[in-house]
């Protein structure tokens, strides 16, 4: 290689560059911060979808495979054909704090072809008693306690311990073997009062 004809000069004697010629600029920390911060969230929104999917579906509300839900079977309790009964002796008990009640569901009872010599009032044990029943002593009981509940505007029908017949011996055979139906008028034909579940 043919020598240099240009005079040496000071630049002749500085030292190999042994780094980087050139500017240099460091990243912008702010750019990479704002990168970090979208795949965080990004990662985050994909892991509560995952988390919300896999719920549902360990929950059950969810199905693969099936098109249609199952259809829950209800099997239907057998009801008595109501009948009104007239031959039966009714007693209405008042199990709310309001007065006038007894009287007024005895009236309803009366007009519907009870004799009123065989429809009695009177007050219940309980003051807060829930939803207005009428109870029956025996199953042969139940059509008539159905009829009886239609001739009063609607109430529950139920078998009731307290009207079987006792081994009282003071009892008489004839008040054991009588037809009755008890009443109950509960909270749910009163204003102003909060229910409770107590027994007549």
């Amino acid at each position: 290689m043919a020598s240099s004809t240009f005079p040496r000069d000071r630049f002749d004697d500085l030292p190999d560059s042994t780094g980087r010629v050139g500017a240099h600029r460091a990243e912008k920390p702010r750019l990479r911060g704002w990168i970090v911060f979208l795949w965080a969230a990004i990662a985050t929104l994909v892991l509560i979808i995952v988390g919300i999917f896999g719920t549902l579906v360990a929950s059950g509300r969810i199905t693969f495979g099936s098109d249609t839900a199952p259809v829950p079977t209800v099997s239907a309790e057998p009801t008595v054909a109501a009948v009104v009964d007239t031959t039966y002796s009714v007693v209405v008990l008042n199990g709310t704090g309001q007065d006038g009640l007894a009287a007024s569901v005895r009236d309803q009872i009366v007009a519907a072809g009870w004799p009123g010599d065989t429809v009695e009032t009177g007050d219940s044990d309980s003051s807060d008693f829930a939803r207005t029943t009428v109870y029956y002593r025996s199953e042969g009981d139940e059509a008539a306690a159905q009829g009886l509940a239609q001739a009063i505007g609607g109430a529950e029908v139920a078998q009731s311990d307290f009207l079987q017949p006792t081994d009282d011996p003071n009892t008489p055979d004839d008040e054991s073997a009588v037809k009755r139906l008890v009443v109950v008028i509960g909270l749910d034909r009163a204003s102003g009062a909060t229910p409770s579940t107590t027994a007549p």
